[in-house]
């Protein structure tokens, strides 16, 4: 069944409406996702392969966890679901960090606008690698990356083609907030 959102206006206030996420999609109304990047003390970050089947970036490495706020549903709710789903992972609430909310406007073609407020958590991973389930039709690959690492590669035009295209104000400010926590 398909997941109902709440609408936003530009300013990511709610606006008493909900939509279909594919009418979001298709309409560019804005809406809210959660993205949840994960750290190890060491100083990685979990990124994820997004899965081939992805209708945007298919193959292309990206935050650690994402997914759409349903409608009613709190963004700390969504985050520790999204965990769950998507790599296998039973994270309490308390452990996720809000970093901020991120907005977000990309035309992917004239039937797929993403017009987003990203609710974005920084948090601790504490399981090896290898315990992270994938979910398969969201999650090609998973890895950690050491921070010196990631940061010398997204913010290298060759190499940051490998990468979902955030804006470089985002990135820098997930790092530095992860960067605060080690």
């Amino acid at each position: 069944m398909e997941e109902r959102l709440d609408i936003l206006d530009t300013n990511g206030n709610p606006m008493g409406i909900t939509a279909l996420k594919s009418k979001a999609h298709r309409f560019g109304l804005f809406h809210a996702t959660v993205h949840i990047w994960l750290y190890t003390k060491t100083g990685e970050l979990l990124i994820q392969l997004r899965a081939k089947n992805k209708a945007t970036y298919p193959l292309l490495w990206d935050v650690s966890v994402a997914g759409h706020i349903g409608a009613s549903e709190t963004s700390e709710a969504t985050a520790v679901r999204e965990i769950q789903e998507e790599i296998g992972l039973t994270v309490a609430q308390d452990s996720l960090n809000k970093i901020g909310v991120f907005k977000s406007t990309q035309t992917h073609h004239d039937t797929l606008i993403d017009n987003e407020f990203h609710h974005t958590f920084i948090c601790e991973l504490t399981r090896p690698l290898g315990q992270l389930i994938k979910q398969e039709s969201e999650v090609a690959d998973l890895k950690l990356i050491p921070i010196s690492e990631f940061e010398k590669e997204i913010f290298t035009s060759t190499l940051s083609e490998s990468y979902v295209p955030h804006d470089g104000t985002y990135y820098q400010a997930i790092l530095a907030a992860i960067k605060g926590r080690l």
